[in-house]
C-alpha cells in the first residue's frame, strides 16, 4: 500500500522537473537575445531572421536602419535581428590555412600509397 501512495507524488515530480528545466532554458535564450539586440550599434554587420545580411547604419529605440547594398538602406524592427556576423576578412585566413595543410598531407598520403601499390605489384611479378 505504501508504494501506491508514492506513485502520485513521484509522477508529479517526474512531470514538473522537465517543465522547470525547459522554462529555465527558454528564459536564458530570451535574455541572451535581448542582450544581443541591445548591443547593436552602427557599423555592426548583422543577419536578420529572414536571412538578409547588412551593416547597421543607425539605431533608435525600436528600429534599426540596415544597409543591405551600397546606397540601399532599409528599416527593420530590432527583434528581426538574429545575430551579429563576423567580417569575412577576419575569418578568411583562419579557414584557408588548415585547408592548405590538409591538402598537402592528402597528397603525401596518396603519393605514398601509390608507391606502395607499385612496389607490391613488382614484387608479385618477380615471385
Amino acid at each position: 500500500m505504501q508504494l501506491q501512495s508514492l506513485i502520485l507524488p513521484l509522477l508529479i515530480v517526474l512531470l514538473a522537473v522537465p517543465l522547470f528545466l525547459q522554462a529555465r532554458k527558454q528564459k536564458r535564450a530570451m535574455a541572451e537575445q535581448q542582450k544581443l539586440q541591445n548591443s547593436i550599434t552602427a557599423g555592426d554587420r548583422v543577419m536578420t531572421t529572414s536571412g538578409v545580411f547588412g551593416t547597421v547604419v543607425s539605431t533608435s529605440d525600436d528600429t534599426i536602419d540596415i544597409e543591405i547594398a551600397p546606397g540601399m538602406t532599409t528599416t527593420w524592427v530590432r527583434q528581426a535581428v538574429r545575430e551579429k556576423v563576423e567580417t569575412e576578412a577576419a575569418e578568411a585566413p583562419a579557414v584557408e590555412a588548415p585547408a592548405e595543410e590538409s591538402a598537402t598531407e592528402e597528397t603525401k598520403v596518396e603519393d605514398k600509397s601509390a608507391t606502395e601499390v607499385a612496389d607490391s605489384a613488382e614484387k608479385q611479378k618477380t615471385s
